[in-house]
């Protein structure tokens, strides 16, 4: 990831750099047209950074007491106005790593948020479900014992028996014929 990130960082500092320069033209141009700005806001760096940097050179060659002479007052005001812009440009881009550090950590305190929320979610879910799996063991204990539902079975399988056995038909009757009408009627007054 970082790989793939590297590249992308350095084309974004690239496109911060072309978009800061026509800012940091202006403000040059303003320096070198500008008496105040030149004298207060551009000398003064240019000499600092004029010393500092001859000062370096001159110990590194093994010069330690010498006297640095400081720059003309055309070269100091076009140093100022380069060590300006250039401060413009780091300056904007510095600002946008900023806010995209700022960007990525409300993202990652979002995502955070998402997570602890889930998370706390899921806690609710393992509690419903204990509370369930408790009122599930009370009814298991409450339950009838083992034999006791095992009778219980076999008396439901013999009412099943009894309630799936077909009944006997009636036997069918016929209608009496007009002989076996009179005949009965004959016996009827002789039993009387």
């Amino acid at each position: 990831m970082v790989v793939g990130a590297f590249p992308m960082a350095k084309l974004l500092y690239l496109g911060i750099r072309q978009v800061s320069k026509p800012l940091a033209n202006r403000i040059k141009e303003a320096a070198r047209r500008s008496e105040f700005f030149k004298t207060y806001i551009c000398l003064p760096p240019a000499q600092l950074y004029h010393w500092v940097e001859m000062r370096t050179k001159m110990r590194i060659m093994g010069f330690w007491g010498t006297l640095i002479k400081p720059l003309n007052e055309e070269a100091a005001a076009e140093l100022g106005a380069e060590l300006l812009g250039e401060a413009t440009i780091f300056i904007v881009g510095g600002g946008c790593l900023v806010l995209e550090y700022w960007r990525h950590q409300t993202h990652q305190r979002h995502k955070e948020e998402e997570q602890r929320a889930a998370w706390d979610a899921m806690q609710d879910e393992v509690g419903r479900l204990a509370l369930a799996l408790e009122a599930l063991q009370a009814q298991v204990q409450a339950a009838p014992p083992r034999g006791a539902l095992e009778e219980l079975q076999a008396q439901m399988q013999e009412v099943r028996a009894q309630l799936c056995a077909p009944d006997p038909p009636p036997a069918p009757q016929a209608e009496p014929t007009s002989r076996e009408v009179s005949s009965s009627k004959e016996k009827e007054p002789a039993e009387a």
